[in-house]
Protein backbone atom coordinates (compact mmCIF):
# COMPACT_ATOMS: atom_id res chain seq x y z
CA UNK A 1 0.00 0.00 0.00
CA UNK A 2 1.45 3.38 -1.04
CA UNK A 3 -1.46 5.75 -0.41
CA UNK A 4 0.49 7.96 1.98
CA UNK A 5 -0.01 11.13 -0.04
CA UNK A 6 -0.34 13.36 3.02
CA UNK A 7 1.66 11.64 5.75
CA UNK A 8 4.80 11.49 3.63
CA UNK A 9 5.15 15.20 4.44
CA UNK A 10 6.33 14.25 7.92
CA UNK A 11 7.74 10.75 7.36
CA UNK A 12 9.95 10.89 4.26
CA UNK A 13 13.41 12.31 3.66
CA UNK A 14 16.52 13.08 5.71
CA UNK A 15 15.06 16.26 7.29
CA UNK A 16 12.22 14.16 8.74
CA UNK A 17 14.47 11.88 10.81
CA UNK A 18 13.43 13.64 14.06
CA UNK A 19 9.80 13.19 13.10
CA UNK A 20 10.28 9.47 12.51
CA UNK A 21 12.03 9.13 15.86
CA UNK A 22 8.79 10.09 17.56
CA UNK A 23 7.01 7.28 15.72
CA UNK A 24 9.66 4.72 16.69
CA UNK A 25 8.90 5.52 20.32
CA UNK A 26 5.37 4.18 19.71
CA UNK A 27 6.53 0.93 18.15
CA UNK A 28 6.62 1.88 14.47
CA UNK A 29 9.03 0.16 12.08
CA UNK A 30 10.73 1.70 9.06
CA UNK A 31 8.43 -0.19 6.70
CA UNK A 32 5.36 1.40 8.33
CA UNK A 33 6.15 4.83 6.92
CA UNK A 34 5.24 3.74 3.40
CA UNK A 35 1.70 2.97 4.59
CA UNK A 36 -1.15 5.43 5.22
CA UNK A 37 -1.66 7.07 8.62
CA UNK A 38 -5.35 6.74 9.42
CA UNK A 39 -6.83 8.79 12.23
CA UNK A 40 -9.54 7.42 14.50
CA UNK A 41 -11.38 10.29 16.19
CA UNK A 42 -12.71 8.47 19.24
CA UNK A 43 -15.55 10.18 21.10
CA UNK A 44 -15.61 7.56 23.85
CA UNK A 45 -16.22 8.86 27.36
CA UNK A 46 -18.05 7.86 30.51
CA UNK A 47 -19.83 11.22 30.66
CA UNK A 48 -22.96 9.97 28.94
CA UNK A 49 -24.47 6.65 27.76
CA UNK A 50 -24.45 8.11 24.25
CA UNK A 51 -20.65 7.82 24.21
CA UNK A 52 -19.84 5.19 26.83
CA UNK A 53 -20.16 2.40 24.27
CA UNK A 54 -17.87 3.87 21.61
CA UNK A 55 -14.61 2.22 22.66
CA UNK A 56 -15.71 -1.12 21.22
CA UNK A 57 -16.35 0.57 17.89
CA UNK A 58 -13.00 2.35 17.95
CA UNK A 59 -11.24 -0.93 18.70
CA UNK A 60 -13.02 -2.61 15.76
CA UNK A 61 -12.02 0.23 13.44
CA UNK A 62 -8.39 0.12 14.58
CA UNK A 63 -8.23 -3.65 14.03
CA UNK A 64 -9.63 -3.28 10.51
CA UNK A 65 -7.18 -0.48 9.67
CA UNK A 66 -4.22 -2.52 10.86
CA UNK A 67 -5.46 -5.63 9.03
CA UNK A 68 -5.47 -3.59 5.82
CA UNK A 69 -1.81 -2.72 6.33
CA UNK A 70 -2.36 0.90 7.40
CA UNK A 71 -1.38 2.66 10.62
CA UNK A 72 -4.13 3.63 13.06
CA UNK A 73 -3.72 6.86 15.03
CA UNK A 74 -6.31 7.31 17.79
CA UNK A 75 -7.16 10.69 19.25
CA UNK A 76 -10.02 11.92 21.41
CA UNK A 77 -12.91 14.34 21.01
CA UNK A 78 -14.98 15.76 23.90
CA UNK A 79 -18.75 15.65 24.39
CA UNK A 80 -21.52 17.35 26.30
CA UNK A 81 -24.72 15.47 27.13
CA UNK A 82 -27.77 17.57 26.33
CA UNK A 83 -29.94 15.21 28.37
CA UNK A 84 -27.81 15.83 31.45
CA UNK A 85 -26.97 19.51 30.93
CA UNK A 86 -30.52 20.55 30.04
CA UNK A 87 -32.14 22.92 32.50
CA UNK A 88 -28.79 24.02 33.93
CA UNK A 89 -26.05 26.50 33.08
CA UNK A 90 -24.20 23.56 31.54
CA UNK A 91 -26.50 23.67 28.52
CA UNK A 92 -24.77 26.87 27.42
CA UNK A 93 -21.79 24.69 26.51
CA UNK A 94 -23.74 22.28 24.32
CA UNK A 95 -23.69 24.12 21.01
CA UNK A 96 -20.20 25.41 21.75
CA UNK A 97 -19.02 21.80 22.01
CA UNK A 98 -19.90 21.34 18.32
CA UNK A 99 -17.20 23.84 17.41
CA UNK A 100 -14.72 22.30 19.85
CA UNK A 101 -15.26 18.83 18.38
CA UNK A 102 -14.87 20.20 14.86
CA UNK A 103 -11.65 21.93 15.83
CA UNK A 104 -10.32 18.71 17.42
CA UNK A 105 -10.87 16.71 14.25
CA UNK A 106 -9.49 19.36 11.90
CA UNK A 107 -6.50 20.12 14.13
CA UNK A 108 -5.44 16.49 14.55
CA UNK A 109 -5.92 15.52 10.90
CA UNK A 110 -4.19 18.58 9.51
CA UNK A 111 -1.50 18.93 12.15
CA UNK A 112 -0.41 15.30 11.79
CA UNK A 113 -0.93 15.08 8.02
CA UNK A 114 -3.22 12.06 8.37
CA UNK A 115 -4.09 10.32 5.13
CA UNK A 116 -7.66 9.66 6.26
CA UNK A 117 -9.87 9.66 9.33
CA UNK A 118 -12.69 7.62 10.85
CA UNK A 119 -14.80 9.84 13.09
CA UNK A 120 -16.79 8.00 15.77
CA UNK A 121 -19.45 9.90 17.72
CA UNK A 122 -22.56 9.37 19.78
CA UNK A 123 -24.19 12.37 21.44
CA UNK A 124 -25.97 15.17 19.58
CA UNK A 125 -23.20 17.66 18.84
CA UNK A 126 -20.76 14.85 17.98
CA UNK A 127 -22.58 14.51 14.64
CA UNK A 128 -22.26 17.99 13.12
CA UNK A 129 -19.00 18.68 14.96
CA UNK A 130 -17.32 15.63 13.49
CA UNK A 131 -18.72 16.27 10.03
CA UNK A 132 -17.61 19.89 10.04
CA UNK A 133 -14.08 18.82 10.97
CA UNK A 134 -14.04 16.23 8.20
CA UNK A 135 -15.17 18.77 5.60
CA UNK A 136 -12.65 21.36 6.73
CA UNK A 137 -9.69 18.99 6.68
CA UNK A 138 -10.91 17.40 3.43
CA UNK A 139 -8.86 14.26 3.85
CA UNK A 140 -10.59 10.96 2.96
CA UNK A 141 -13.10 10.43 5.77
CA UNK A 142 -16.05 8.39 6.97
CA UNK A 143 -18.43 8.89 9.89
CA UNK A 144 -19.31 6.06 12.27
CA UNK A 145 -22.37 6.70 14.40
CA UNK A 146 -22.23 5.06 17.83
CA UNK A 147 -25.76 3.74 17.49
CA UNK A 148 -29.05 4.30 19.24
CA UNK A 149 -29.96 3.15 22.70
CA UNK A 150 -32.52 0.38 23.14
CA UNK A 151 -35.96 1.04 24.60
CA UNK A 152 -36.47 1.01 28.34
CA UNK A 153 -39.45 -0.75 29.90
CA UNK A 154 -41.71 -0.19 32.89
CA UNK A 155 -44.94 -2.10 33.54
CA UNK A 156 -45.21 -3.21 29.93
CA UNK A 157 -44.59 0.21 28.37
CA UNK A 158 -41.66 1.19 26.15
CA UNK A 159 -39.71 4.16 27.46
CA UNK A 160 -37.06 6.64 26.33
CA UNK A 161 -35.54 9.83 27.74
CA UNK A 162 -38.66 11.87 26.92
CA UNK A 163 -40.69 9.50 29.10
CA UNK A 164 -38.76 10.81 32.09
CA UNK A 165 -39.36 14.45 31.20
CA UNK A 166 -43.06 13.69 30.89
CA UNK A 167 -43.02 11.85 34.21
CA UNK A 168 -41.65 14.98 35.91
CA UNK A 169 -44.76 16.88 34.82
CA UNK A 170 -47.14 14.12 35.79
CA UNK A 171 -45.54 13.59 39.19
CA UNK A 172 -45.37 17.33 39.90
CA UNK A 173 -49.11 17.59 39.25
CA UNK A 174 -49.80 14.73 41.61
CA UNK A 175 -50.98 12.41 38.83
CA UNK A 176 -48.25 9.78 39.22
CA UNK A 177 -47.26 7.59 42.16
CA UNK A 178 -43.80 7.55 43.74
CA UNK A 179 -43.40 3.97 42.54
CA UNK A 180 -44.10 4.80 38.91
CA UNK A 181 -42.02 7.97 38.97
CA UNK A 182 -38.96 6.17 40.34
CA UNK A 183 -39.61 3.17 38.12
CA UNK A 184 -39.62 5.28 34.96
CA UNK A 185 -36.54 7.23 36.07
CA UNK A 186 -34.54 4.09 36.77
CA UNK A 187 -35.61 2.07 33.73
CA UNK A 188 -36.06 4.52 30.86
CA UNK A 189 -32.45 4.19 29.68
CA UNK A 190 -31.32 0.55 29.91
CA UNK A 191 -27.77 0.80 28.56
CA UNK A 192 -25.37 2.44 26.11
CA UNK A 193 -26.36 4.33 22.99
CA UNK A 194 -27.80 7.67 21.93
CA UNK A 195 -31.27 8.75 23.02
CA UNK A 196 -33.88 6.59 21.32
CA UNK A 197 -36.02 8.71 19.00
CA UNK A 198 -35.65 11.04 16.05
CA UNK A 199 -33.75 13.57 18.09
CA UNK A 200 -30.57 15.26 16.88
CA UNK A 201 -28.21 12.26 17.04
CA UNK A 202 -30.44 9.81 15.17
CA UNK A 203 -31.59 12.50 12.74
CA UNK A 204 -28.09 13.63 11.81
CA UNK A 205 -26.70 10.11 11.59
CA UNK A 206 -29.53 9.11 9.24
CA UNK A 207 -28.86 12.12 7.07
CA UNK A 208 -25.16 11.27 6.89
CA UNK A 209 -26.09 8.10 5.04
CA UNK A 210 -28.00 10.13 2.43
CA UNK A 211 -25.16 12.66 2.38
CA UNK A 212 -22.79 9.86 1.39
CA UNK A 213 -20.49 10.07 4.42
CA UNK A 214 -21.67 6.97 6.33
CA UNK A 215 -22.44 3.41 5.26
CA UNK A 216 -26.05 2.71 4.35
CA UNK A 217 -27.97 1.13 7.23
CA UNK A 218 -25.38 2.05 9.83
CA UNK A 219 -27.59 4.62 11.58
CA UNK A 220 -30.33 2.06 12.34
CA UNK A 221 -28.16 -0.19 14.53
CA UNK A 222 -28.27 -0.20 18.33
CA UNK A 223 -24.99 0.44 20.11
CA UNK A 224 -24.93 -2.76 22.21
CA UNK A 225 -25.48 -5.07 19.22
CA UNK A 226 -22.57 -6.90 17.58
CA UNK A 227 -23.55 -5.62 14.13
CA UNK A 228 -22.59 -2.11 15.22
CA UNK A 229 -18.96 -3.11 15.81
CA UNK A 230 -18.96 -5.02 12.53
CA UNK A 231 -20.23 -1.90 10.76
CA UNK A 232 -17.43 0.16 12.32
CA UNK A 233 -14.87 -2.31 10.99
CA UNK A 234 -16.44 -2.25 7.53
CA UNK A 235 -16.44 1.56 7.62
CA UNK A 236 -12.69 1.49 8.24
CA UNK A 237 -12.16 -0.89 5.32
CA UNK A 238 -14.22 1.36 3.03
CA UNK A 239 -12.16 4.34 4.18
CA UNK A 240 -8.94 2.57 3.21
CA UNK A 241 -10.30 2.21 -0.32
CA UNK A 242 -11.21 5.91 -0.33
CA UNK A 243 -7.65 6.77 0.73
CA UNK A 244 -6.25 4.65 -2.09
CA UNK A 245 -8.59 6.37 -4.57
CA UNK A 246 -7.99 9.83 -3.01
CA UNK A 247 -11.76 10.26 -2.58
CA UNK A 248 -12.30 13.23 -0.28
CA UNK A 249 -15.37 14.64 1.54
CA UNK A 250 -15.74 17.61 -0.78
CA UNK A 251 -15.86 15.18 -3.72
CA UNK A 252 -18.90 13.58 -2.07
CA UNK A 253 -20.70 16.41 -0.28
CA UNK A 254 -22.28 18.40 -3.10
CA UNK A 255 -25.46 20.41 -3.51
CA UNK A 256 -27.28 17.29 -4.66
CA UNK A 257 -26.11 15.19 -1.73
CA UNK A 258 -27.17 17.90 0.72
CA UNK A 259 -30.58 18.08 -0.91
CA UNK A 260 -30.76 14.31 -0.61
CA UNK A 261 -29.92 14.50 3.11
CA UNK A 262 -32.52 17.21 3.75
CA UNK A 263 -35.16 15.22 1.88
CA UNK A 264 -34.48 12.24 4.13
CA UNK A 265 -34.68 14.38 7.27
CA UNK A 266 -38.06 15.72 6.22
CA UNK A 267 -39.36 12.31 5.14
CA UNK A 268 -38.57 10.69 8.50
CA UNK A 269 -39.76 13.65 10.57
CA UNK A 270 -36.29 14.36 11.93
CA UNK A 271 -35.20 17.02 14.36
CA UNK A 272 -35.36 20.63 13.15
CA UNK A 273 -31.91 21.03 14.73
CA UNK A 274 -30.62 19.52 11.51
CA UNK A 275 -31.24 22.86 9.79
CA UNK A 276 -29.13 24.62 12.42
CA UNK A 277 -26.26 22.20 11.90
CA UNK A 278 -26.33 21.91 8.11
CA UNK A 279 -26.34 25.67 7.72
CA UNK A 280 -23.18 25.78 9.83
CA UNK A 281 -21.36 23.13 7.79
CA UNK A 282 -19.60 25.50 5.41
CA UNK A 283 -17.05 23.99 3.04
CA UNK A 284 -14.95 26.26 0.79
CA UNK A 285 -14.75 25.55 -2.91
CA UNK A 286 -11.08 25.08 -3.76
CA UNK A 287 -11.33 26.74 -7.16
CA UNK A 288 -12.96 29.98 -6.05
CA UNK A 289 -12.66 30.13 -2.27
CA UNK A 290 -16.44 30.58 -2.03
CA UNK A 291 -18.61 28.69 0.43
CA UNK A 292 -20.93 26.19 -1.24
CA UNK A 293 -22.47 24.04 1.46
CA UNK A 294 -24.30 26.76 3.37
CA UNK A 295 -26.10 28.14 0.34
CA UNK A 296 -26.91 24.67 -0.92
CA UNK A 297 -28.43 23.74 2.43
CA UNK A 298 -30.47 26.93 2.57
CA UNK A 299 -31.87 26.16 -0.87
CA UNK A 300 -32.56 22.55 0.08
CA UNK A 301 -34.43 23.67 3.19
CA UNK A 302 -36.71 25.83 1.08
CA UNK A 303 -37.83 22.95 -1.08
CA UNK A 304 -37.11 19.27 -0.62
CA UNK A 305 -35.36 17.50 -3.49
CA UNK A 306 -33.95 14.08 -4.29
CA UNK A 307 -30.96 12.83 -6.22
CA UNK A 308 -30.54 9.73 -8.33
CA UNK A 309 -27.93 7.14 -7.33
CA UNK A 310 -24.52 7.41 -9.01
CA UNK A 311 -23.09 4.58 -11.06
CA UNK A 312 -20.58 3.60 -8.38
CA UNK A 313 -21.56 1.71 -5.23
CA UNK A 314 -19.69 4.07 -2.92
CA UNK A 315 -20.23 6.67 -1.65
CA UNK A 316 -23.74 5.42 -0.83
CA UNK A 317 -26.76 7.40 -1.96
CA UNK A 318 -30.17 7.25 -0.32
CA UNK A 319 -33.04 8.45 -2.48
CA UNK A 320 -36.36 9.08 -0.73
CA UNK A 321 -39.72 10.22 -2.08
CA UNK A 322 -39.95 13.97 -2.62
CA UNK A 323 -42.05 15.78 -0.02
CA UNK A 324 -43.54 19.26 -0.05
CA UNK A 325 -42.89 20.30 3.55
CA UNK A 326 -40.73 23.37 4.13
CA UNK A 327 -38.08 23.72 6.86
Amino acid sequence: MTANRRSRNITEGVPRAPNRSMYYAMGYKRSDFANPMIGVANGHSTITPCNSGLQVLADAAVAAIQAAGANAQVFGTPTISDGMAMGTEGMKYSLVSREVISDCVETSVQGQWMDGVVVIGGCDKNMPGGMMGMLRANAPSIYVYGGTIKAGHWKGKDLNIVSVFEAVGEFSRGRMSDEDFCGIEENAIPGTGSCGGMYTANTMSSSFEALGMSLLGSSTMANPDAEKAESAAESARVLIRAVQDDLKPRDIVTRRSIENAVALIMAVGGSTNAVLHYRRSRTPRASSGRSTTSSACASACRSSATSSPPASTWPPTCTVPAVSRRC
